[in-house]
């Protein structure tokens, strides 16, 4: 399935040598990058999904140098949210290449941890490291909008990946937030009974454990704005909860972020 993601008819022949040309690029500055997006699903969950965008993943700390790279290049960039996304165009054309270095949310950093976990696999018939399986489901575990759900994808993942996952690494990796993780291990229970066991017991006693250990909340604080940026909104607005997201209510984005991300609802995905 890998084959048939990657093949060349598949894309126009300058938007996939532009997304090679991306690749050789970011290897040419010597900015690491990790490939996600459909040839992640195609590699870890046999989903073969066309699309017509090309995700590479950076440090946090090397998102300035991936721009400025494809700058040199002579490719126009933006960075679209500062907190974790950058994109780069083709001149002339619609393609462009998502530089991403943390999530919506603010909640997924790309950091060193990715790289040491990565696999090997293919983007393009060429080589690629893939962001591991535990972040393409910590990535997509927040993404609960009203128009999209990644549940489908994460469960789909747990279903060929589920034995070999890292879960220690995984459950750390959702500290804070115990209940995301174990409501779609839950569902991933109810979607496929049979394959329940795929899910190992001691990691849904863990989370329930860690579930019901968490004492309530002593502040107003709303969380389902890391689900999602638009269907709370009004509990912002109307039931006088504060937004966890931020900094002062020890969240990791800023108030201009999550103004920004706000705004751009119903214009990006």
């Amino acid at each position: 399935m890998q084959q048939s993601i990657s093949s060349p008819e598949q894309l126009d022949p300058r938007t996939r040598q532009f997304y090679l040309d991306s690749m050789k690029i970011l290897d040419e500055a010597g900015v690491g990058y990790l490939v996600g997006g459909a040839y992640c699903l195609a590699h870890y969950a046999g989903i073969v999904r066309h699309t017509k965008d090309f995700d590479v993943f950076v440090r946090k700390a090397d998102s300035q140098r991936a721009l400025q790279a494809f700058e040199r290049a002579g490719y126009r960039t933006e960075l679209v949210f500062p907190h974790w996304l950058g994109k780069a165009f083709r001149p002339k054309s619609e393609d462009f290449v998502d530089v991403i270095f943390s999530s919506g949310n603010g909640l997924c950093d790309v950091t060193d941890e990715w790289f040491e976990h990565a696999v090997d696999g293919v983007a393009l018939d060429k080589p690629a490291r893939l962001i591991p399986p535990e972040e393409v489901i910590r990535t997509k575990a927040f993404v609960q909008e009203r128009e999209r759900f990644d549940g489908a994808d994460i469960a789909h993942v747990l279903y060929q990946q589920g034995p070999t996952l890292d879960w220690p690494r995984l459950i750390r990796n959702f500290q804070g937030h115990s209940q995301v993780l174990l409501a779609h291990l839950i569902l991933f229970t109810y979607i496929y009974p049979r394959e329940k066991d795929r899910v190992p017991g001691e990691v849904m006693d863990e989370l329930y454990r860690r579930v019901r250990a968490e004492p309530p909340a002593a502040d107003k604080i709303l969380r389902g704005t890391f689900i999602s940026r638009e269907q709370y909104l009004m509990d912002l607005q109307d039931r006088d909860y504060a937004d966890a997201r931020l900094e002062q209510h020890g969240g990791p984005m800023k108030a201009e972020d999550v103004a920004h991300w706000t705004a751009a609802i119903g214009t990006i995905k």
